[in-house]
């Protein structure tokens, strides 16, 4: 048994503890925030966690109405330069906490007068010690290399960090995902079936948009690292930009496709994709009804709005890396030349 299929299965309590332990200190950040609301946010990090501050930003933006970007470390950590950071709130992602470029940009931050929270799934970790507010994942030890109930776990976070800026969503509604995750879990056996077809794959897309533009990220990122495959991540909106030249016949491309403002664009992408007689898979769920029609869907056993799709869509994408790398004779937990924890400047 490897221990990323013991991890991917380990999500819904890891949500759930995680949702719990934070209850009291998001309140106390919530009110802190309503006295003093930031102008610009400001999110941090590398890897997973960065395709993490990627769905942040979206969230954010969409649900709170602040301005949202992500830095780019090197121009803290190479070009030495100062921010201006007043009004700013800036939050660093990292489930180690000792990711160095993403722990300097946030010190840097701090000390150019933002207001700080750290995202790790490390308490005594150098992150933990920089930030003001600390906001805890409750996975355990992640010992698989490629990240699973962390990164679902900095979402849930993330969630809570908008709950905290203002945002129309409701705790109550977030106490679900730790279910609707556990229904996701129910699709292992199928996806695993589904990767079989896919044993010789060495290139594909990965298509998002809006909320699950970082589920493509994050995806792809999962196939690179784990089964050595060339994953490109794009919106259905960037791929007919000049990128879509590059699909023919038998290209594997992967959607998600839930309901919603998003769907009108990735359903005329599925079309285009038909009509290049690419290798499509989608994922979605039932509350895209015409989308849960499709041969090609894998679908979620619950329906649900689209702003709460993105941590249950992950789920299947993860099952399908594992059991691309173990249909390649690879190793799923230990890939080559990657390590735990990267530090970089």
């Amino acid at each position: 048994m490897s221990k990323m299929r013991d991890e991917i299965r380990e999500q819904p309590a890891v949500l759930e503890r995680t949702l719990q332990a934070n209850r009291g200190p998001i309140e106390e950040l919530r009110a802190i925030l309503q006295r003093d609301p930031p102008r610009f946010i400001l999110l941090t990090a590398r890897g997973t966690s960065d395709n993490a501050a990627q769905f942040g930003r979206y969230l954010l933006e969409i649900t709170t109405g602040i301005p949202v970007t992500l830095a780019a470390p090197s121009i803290f950590t190479l070009y030495r330069a100062r921010v201006r950071m007043e009004g700013v709130l800036a939050i660093a992602i990292s489930q180690s906490g000792e990711s160095t470029d993403t722990n300097l940009v946030l010190e840097r931050a701090r000390d150019q007068g933002a207001r700080t929270i750290g995202i790790t799934n490390e308490g005594s970790s150098t992150l933990a010690r920089i930030a003001e507010h600390v906001f805890l994942v409750q996975a355990g030890h992640e010992q698989a290399v490629g990240a699973t109930k962390t990164y679902t776990g900095q979402l849930l976070l993330l969630y809570l960090a908008a709950y905290a800026l203002g945002a129309g969503i409701e705790l109550d509604e977030l106490a679900r995902l730790p279910e609707w995750t556990a229904r996701a879990l129910t699709l292992e056996l199928d996806i695993a079936h589904r990767a079989e077809r896919y044993r010789f794959m060495e290139h594909a897309v990965v298509l998002g948009r809006g909320l699950n533009y970082a589920n493509a990220f994050e995806f792809a990122l999962k196939l690179m690292e784990t089964c050595y495959v060339v994953a490109e991540r794009f919106s259905s909106a960037d791929l007919l930009h000049g990128p879509i030249a590059m699909l023919d016949a038998s290209f594997p491309a992967f959607l998600f496709a839930p309901g919603g403002v998003t769907w009108p664009g990735t359903r005329e992408m599925i079309g285009k994709l038909a009509e290049l007689q690419a290798e499509t898979l989608i994922v979605t769920d039932p509350n895209n009804v015409e989308a849960a029609r499709d041969r090609r869907a894998v679908v979620l056993p619950v329906a649900l709005d689209e702003l709460f799709t993105p941590i249950p869509y992950i789920v299947p994408a993860q099952f399908f890396a594992l059991s691309l790398a173990e249909e390649k004779g690879l190793n799923p937990d230990q890939p080559r030349a990657v390590s735990k924890i990267t530090r970089t400047l």
